[in-house]
Parts: structure tokens; sequence; C-alpha cells
């Protein structure tokens, strides 16, 4: 679950970057926010994961109080969170797998669990064949793939794939948004940022409008409406 309550964000130079944004995501939920450049949409993702404080308002995810959580349960937090950028932020000396594995190794997990849960991710992307690839090596479908990989291996709650397909041609942006499908099916809850209006209608799915920092639509069945 995440839920913003009257949010409102104004940086140091006076710009508002959110005002008084308010939505309610349920657990296992597949939503779409869309909006223009500069309309708030990033500034909502790094307040998810506690990257940016707002300037007044509440949040929660799950049973989290932005509050009130302590500084180090934060890489905690942000181990229920998965994030995928537009530009993958693959390490270009690693493999496909280290690339995962790599996710794990950094939150202390054990070799033994990594090699039991790096393989089973890159079978769920399709990447099996490609694990000792470097992202040099692969196709820009396959280092987004990649990327959804290491967020997944974690096994968040929440995946937040931030303008996913923005670097990809049609046929791999539709395989990405499959892929994102997918892992909703088996229970995470998938928030998507797209300018894709093509995406966004075919999906048919509930679209959030943010504008100017503020929540000016919210659609149970949405499409892309600037």
């Amino acid at each position: 679950m995440i839920l913003l309550d009257r949010v409102t964000v104004i940086y140091p130079n006076k710009t508002v970057a959110l005002s008084g944004a308010s939505l309610h995501i349920q657990p296992k939920e597949f939503v779409t926010i869309v909006g223009a450049s500069g309309a708030g949409k990033s500034t909502l993702i790094r307040l998810l994961i506690k990257e940016e404080e707002p300037t007044s308002g509440k949040i929660i995810v799950g049973s989290i109080d932005y509050d009130t959580i302590d500084k180090s349960n934060i890489p905690h937090l942000r181990r229920k969170i998965g994030v995928v950028f537009q530009d993958f932020k693959l390490l270009p000396n690693l493999t496909v797998y280290e690339n995962v594995a790599f996710a794990l190794e950094v939150s202390g997990v054990k070799t033994k669990e990594i090699k039991r849960a790096v393989p089973k991710i890159l079978q769920l992307v399709g990447l099996s064949e490609k694990a000792r690839h470097y992202p040099g090596e692969i196709s820009g479908g396959e280092k987004q793939r990649t990327a959804i990989a290491r967020a997944l291996v974690r096994n968040p709650k929440i995946l937040i794939a931030d303008e996913p397909t923005g670097n990809l041609d049609p046929k791999n942006s539709w395989d990405i948004i499959e892929l994102l499908l997918k892992i909703n099916r088996f229970g995470t809850t998938v928030v998507l940022t797209t300018h894709n209006k093509d995406i966004v209608d075919a999906l048919k799915k509930r679209v959030i409008t943010i504008s100017r920092g503020r929540v000016v639509k919210d659609e149970k069945v949405g499409k892309y409406t600037l």
C-alpha cells in the first residue's frame, strides 16, 4: 500500500515540485503515472524511496510511516521498493549475472543464497542465456531486463519503473511492458511512469495524471490526456 496525504515539496529556491498531492495505491495494483516534464513525477519517486523529504504532508508505504522511520531502517525500506530507470544504470565491467548479484552482495546476502536467487530471476526475465555477457554485448531491451532483474532480486513488494521504455524501440518497449505485467500478476505492486501514449492507452489500467505538482486526474481505466 502506498499513501500520500496532501504532500507538498518546496525546494529552497521556492520551486514547488508537489502541491498538496494525495494518492492511494493498493497492494498488487498496476498504476501508471503520467505528466509533462517537470510535473512532479520524479519528485514523487524520490519521496517514495526516501531520497527526498516532503515539506509537509504524510507518506505511508506498507506499514511504514515516513515521519517516524529511523534512519537506520531506511536501507530496509528501500529493499522493499525496486526501482528501474530509463538509462539502465548497469555497471559496465560486470556481467549480467554479476550486475544482478551485486544488488544482493551490497545487502550482505550470503553467497549460497545469491547463487540460488540470481538464476531464478534471470530465468523470469528471459536472460538465462545472457548471464555471462557484459552490458556492452547485449541489446537495449536486454539491458532493461537486466535492470529489472536487479530490482526484483531482493523480492520487493513494490516495483517503480521510471520511463523504462524511454530508450527503447517499439518492439522492445512492448516486451518490457509485458514483463512488468507478468511481474504484477505474481503479486508485485507496479508503479509505471511514462510519456508513451500508445502504451498508456493500450494497458487499460489505472492512470494518475500529475500537472504542476498536483494530482489532477485519477481514472480506474485511464488514457493519456495532458
